[in-house]
């Protein structure tokens, strides 16, 4: 099993496959009061032989040389930012060499911030999905030390690490095996592990209830729906936050059929409700002094004799009507369900995080999440995001727009403008259903899974987008 420790010995003496130090601009070792002026010098020359960068995450590789470590990695820290630093990290753990059994980071942790970068970085860079592996040796139980780290910075990291894998897990986890009633079951285990309270709502407790949303896109599955509600309510509150998750386990687009090549990612669009599970289980684990509580809406988005159609008209939970125009527009629908439940607990802020739209990717890229709201919320998310080095661009709720979903046979229907703006015409169909609670948005349909090569702490596959900013705004909310 991977671990994560520190160490405060000279780190030039301990025996590991590889140690990883940074590259300066100035053409030297990053100074890291572990790592001796002699070691520095004898990989400096080294490095500088072959052309080192101090570039974030330009990687050079040497033979272990002035130090026990078998193997040096000399990374480029840049400016030495947190986010250069856990560039660095990331960049860096996928040159320690093949299934290294311990490897010591030195880079600069002049900060606790900056040490769970650090360990952020190397830990989640090191990534592997190996589960449906036949080769047993495929796993790889590494001993990670960030050296010079503070026992609070290692603790703060494992939490953070656990959760960001943990969402990584599920998203990268098959269809065929994760589905609502399985991923119902895995937020119960998570959730007694963590101590805190699980509630499952059944197909049957869905219908008796009225949530029209879940039950209408998962009508067209043989694995029916579920809503689940994981709550953490630490003793003396004073803040309490709902998070509402996308979890569409598998999204072919109903009735409304996507693509086959659209389709090859779709496992990924439950990463939402992945996400709010993992951020509950985090602050809990962190025992953070706010109640939060995360809704996991999950259903199968499936084409078959029982699915739902377009022109089908269906009741939200609470009681607004929507015609279904297109049945591959099913993200807001479960979502709709989840932000009136939510809601009506009277939070004093409602966050949904959900891979919702193509258009997010169209108009913000692979590694920028959208963020809308209400305005004083959505600014309130994307400052946490900078703090915890996440891109997240606010973006507006146009009223033009609103007109769009009306429809001539319901309260609403489910798209809007054909001529554009599809991130914030569901932006505005998701405002529909929360009131007066203060409310943010979080589009995250393409940095949720990277589709290309690896970058930073970015594996292929689940990345755990926006799990840290989600956890630094509970933390600013705990504070305030």
């Amino acid at each position: 099993m991977t671990s994560l420790t520190t160490a405060q010995e000279s780190v030039a003496s301990i025996d590991a496959d590889a140690l990883i130090v940074g590259w300066a601009a100035d053409g030297s070792v990053a100074a890291h009061p572990l790592l001796s002026d002699e070691a520095r010098e004898a990989i400096a020359a080294g490095a500088a032989a072959l052309d080192a960068s101090s570039k974030a995450g330009k990687v050079t590789v040497l033979p272990g040389v002035g130090v026990a470590a078998r193997r040096v990695v000399v990374v480029g820290v840049g400016d030495a930012t947190t986010e250069d630093l856990r560039t660095a990290a990331g960049e860096a753990s996928r040159a320690v060499g093949k299934k290294p059994a311990a490897v010591v980071v030195a880079l600069p942790v002049e900060s606790d911030e900056a040490a769970v970068a650090v360990a952020q970085g190397a830990l989640l860079g090191a990534y592997a999905f190996t589960d449906y592996k036949s080769d047993e040796d495929a796993a790889t139980d590494t001993a990670w030390t960030v050296a010079g780290a503070s026992d609070a910075a290692i603790a703060r990291a494992q939490i953070l690490i656990a959760a960001a894998a943990g969402i990584r897990d599920l998203v990268n986890t098959p269809p065929l095996d994760l589905f609502p009633g399985s991923f119902a079951e895995i937020a119960q285990q998570l959730g007694a592990a963590a101590g805190v309270e699980v509630k499952v709502w059944e197909a049957q407790d869905l219908a008796n209830e009225g949530f029209g949303g879940i039950l209408g896109v998962g009508m067209g599955s043989s694995r029916l729906p579920r809503l689940v509600r994981v709550g953490y309510a630490p003793e003396g509150a004073t803040q309490t936050v709902a998070l509402v998750g996308k979890g569409i386990t598998f999204d072919t687009g109903g009735i409304s059929l996507k693509p086959s090549k659209s389709m090859e990612t779709m496992k990924s669009d439950m990463t939402g409700a992945a996400t709010v599970l993992h951020a509950v289980i985090a602050a809990a684990r962190a025992e953070l002094p706010v109640a939060v509580t995360a809704w996991l809406c999950l259903a199968e988005n499936m084409p078959s004799a029982t699915a739902q159609r377009p022109s089908d008209v269906i009741r939200i939970y609470g009681g607004k009507t929507v015609e279904v125009l297109n049945t591959d527009a099913e993200g807001r629908l479960v979502m709709a369900d989840g932000l009136v439940k939510a809601c009506e607990e009277d939070p004093d802020v409602v966050l949904d995080v959900a891979t919702l739209t193509g258009a997010q990717g169209a108009a913000l890229g692979t590694r920028t999440s959208g963020v809308m709201g209400t305005e004083a919320i959505r600014d309130e998310v994307v400052a946490a995001a900078g703090e915890a080095d996440e891109l997240m661009w606010p973006m507006p709720l146009p009223e033009h727009l609103r007109a769009g979903i009306d429809s001539k046979v319901a309260d609403l229907q489910n798209m809007g403008d054909p001529q554009g703006g599809g991130m914030l015409t569901a932006g505005i169909f998701l405002r529909e259903f929360v009131g007066d609670t203060p409310w943010g948005h979080l589009d995250i349909a393409r940095p949720a899974y990277n589709e290309g090569k690896p970058w930073a702490e970015n594996v292929a596959g689940a990345t755990g987008h926006s799990l840290r900013t989600l956890f630094r705004f509970l933390e600013n909310r705990a504070q305030a």
